[in-house]
């Protein structure tokens, strides 16, 4: 066996498919999906692409393993692990969802891509076996468990994925001038619209200012569970 031989043996021993994958995420939350690349990893791990064919696959194959690893730990977190009210469980689902797409930006992307290209996937499934567990434990009639899983799973996808594009145009203004002056700015134009044009957006401008983005998430959950009490 030749050393470059050797070597390579030897890198896939070393390197498990987890450590190859934190490495992933850690690329792509430093610079987002570009960021990602085989070769951009094989650097950051002093190995050859060889190792990371072997482990994991392809770049897209990378994204997708990604993408599940910090799904898989969203979905593990659990209020009171004895027995958690359905609409106590389903509020810390969302809630870890939203802490993970706000902590990894990139995930926004991805999970609307897997949601498209792979529904059958294990994330899509995991998404909605957890919520819809809990939308059948509330007592909702089965002719409607898709629609009211199908309803709050794509709310909070869809939320988080506006706030995370909120927050990235915010610290992406001229000078990074943050979410407050963000806000405030965005609130005093609100403001100055023409009051007989505009009269709901000139009255709700300082609720746009103060508010706090996940009282507002849960808000929009609340909503949601209150119309499915209905169904019951």
């Amino acid at each position: 066996m030749t050393t470059r031989a050797r070597q390579s043996v030897r890198r896939r021993q070393v390197l498990s498919r987890e450590q190859i994958i934190a490495s992933a995420i850690e690329l792509l939350d430093d610079g987002g999906e570009g960021a990602l690349t085989v070769r951009a990893l094989t650097e950051r791990l002093a190995t050859g692409t060889g190792a990371i064919y072997y482990h994991v696959g392809t770049r897209d194959e990378l994204l997708d393993a990604a993408t599940e690893t910090v799904i898989a730990a969203a979905l593990a977190a659990r209020t009171d692990p004895a027995s958690p009210a359905p609409e106590d469980e389903i509020r810390a689902t969302a809630l870890s969802l939203f802490g993970a797409i706000a902590e990894h930006a990139w995930l926004a992307t991805q999970l609307t891509t897997q949601f498209a290209r792979r529904p059958s996937g294990p994330v899509t499934v995991g998404i909605f076996e957890r919520i819809g567990r809990q939308v059948r434990a509330l007592g909702v009639p089965q002719a409607a468990w898709f629609s009211a899983t199908s309803t709050l799973v794509h709310y909070i996808l869809g939320a988080v994925s506006q706030h995370v594009r909120f927050e990235r145009d915010a610290h992406g203004a001229p000078g990074d001038v943050g979410r407050e002056k963000f806000l405030g700015d965005v609130a005093a134009a609100w403001q100055d619209l023409d009051a007989d044009a505009y009269p709901f957006v000139r009255a709700i401008a300082g609720q746009m200012r103060e508010h706090d983005d996940r009282e507002q998430f849960l808000s929009g959950i609340a909503l949601i569970l209150d119309g499915i009490a209905r169904l019951r």
